[in-house]
C-alpha cells in the first residue's frame, strides 16, 4: 500500500477518511461513508489500496453539496448524460455521481470516455446520490421496490463517522453491476474481496436481510450460496 492511504491519523483513521470528515463535519444535509473505505471502516483497518474515497447524499442535498464544494472541480455523471461533464449545479438525474477534485489539488482533466477526474495528490472524492422517501426510508431498490429506515441503514463505525452498514454496503456491491461486469474495463475486481472481508462480521440478522434483498433483484447470484445458513 502507498504511504498516502496507508498513515493514521489521531483518531485510528487513515488519512483520506480523516479528510472527508474534516470536509464533511459542517456539511448541512446527512451524508455518510461508503464504497470501499465503508468496508474498512467497519473492519477498523485498511484492507486494500483504494482508487477513491465515497460518500453519498440524497438527492434532495445536491445545492447543499454543490455551494459546500464551491471552488472544487465537480465532474458529474446521471441518467441525462452519456459522459462526465462540468457540473454547473444543474439537477442530476438519478442515478448520478460526482467525481470531486480540490482547488489546491493539481486538477487533471476528466477521462470523458469515463467521466472520471483524477486529482494529481490522490484525493479523489466521489460523491453518490441517492433516493429518499417521505417517511425517512433509504429506497435501495426502485424496481422491484426494496426499501430501509435511514437510521437502521446508516451507523457510527469504529472510525467515528456516519457510515453505510455492511449489509447495505455489500447489497450495492452485489446488485449495482450485476450482469454487466463483463462489459466494464478491469471488471468490479474489488467486490469480491471486499465481500469475503465482511461476511464473517455480519450477524444472522444482516446475512438474511442481505441474502433476501440480493434474491430479490438476482435469484442466481453466486453470492446466496455464501449467505445460506
Amino acid at each position: 500500500m502507498s504511504n498516502s492511504v496507508s498513515r493514521q491519523t489521531a483518531n485510528g483513521g487513515p488519512e483520506p477518511v480523516a479528510r472527508v470528515a474534516d470536509l464533511m463535519a459542517t456539511f448541512p444535509g446527512t451524508w455518510s461513508l461508503c464504497g470501499g473505505w465503508a468496508v474498512d471502516a467497519w473492519l477498523g483497518r485498511q484492507t486494500r489500496d483504494h482508487g477513491d474515497i465515497d460518500v453519498t447524499l440524497f438527492e434532495g442535498d445536491q445545492r447543499r453539496i454543490f455551494d459546500h464544494l464551491a471552488g472544487w472541480h465537480l465532474i458529474a455523471d446521471d441518467a441525462s448524460v452519456d459522459h462526465g461533464t462540468a457540473w454547473n449545479g444543474r439537477r442530476l438525474t438519478l442515478p448520478a455521481h460526482i467525481h470531486c477534485a480540490a482547488p489546491e489539488s493539481g486538477f487533471i482533466e476528466a477521462d470523458l470516455a469515463t467521466g472520471i477526474a483524477r486529482a494529481q495528490d490522490g484525493f479523489n472524492l466521489e460523491v453518490v446520490f441517492n433516493e429518499r422517501s417521505r417517511a425517512g426510508r433509504w429506497v435501495l431498490s426502485r424496481e422491484p421496490l426494496l426499501r430501509m429506515p435511514l437510521r437502521r441503514a446508516v451507523r457510527q463505525s469504529p472510525w467515528g463517522l456516519p457510515t453505510v452498514v455492511p449489509e447495505v454496503l455489500l447489497f450495492f456491491k452485489a446488485t449495482a453491476y450485476f450482469g454487466i461486469e463483463e462489459q466494464m474495463t478491469g471488471g468490479r475486481f474489488q467486490d469480491e474481496p471486499d465481500f469475503l472481508a465482511l461476511l464473517a462480521h455480519l450477524t444472522e440478522e444482516q446475512r438474511h436481510w442481505l441474502r433476501e434483498s440480493i434474491a430479490l433483484l438476482h435469484p442466481g447470484h453466486p453470492w446466496l450460496s455464501q449467505l445460506s445458513p
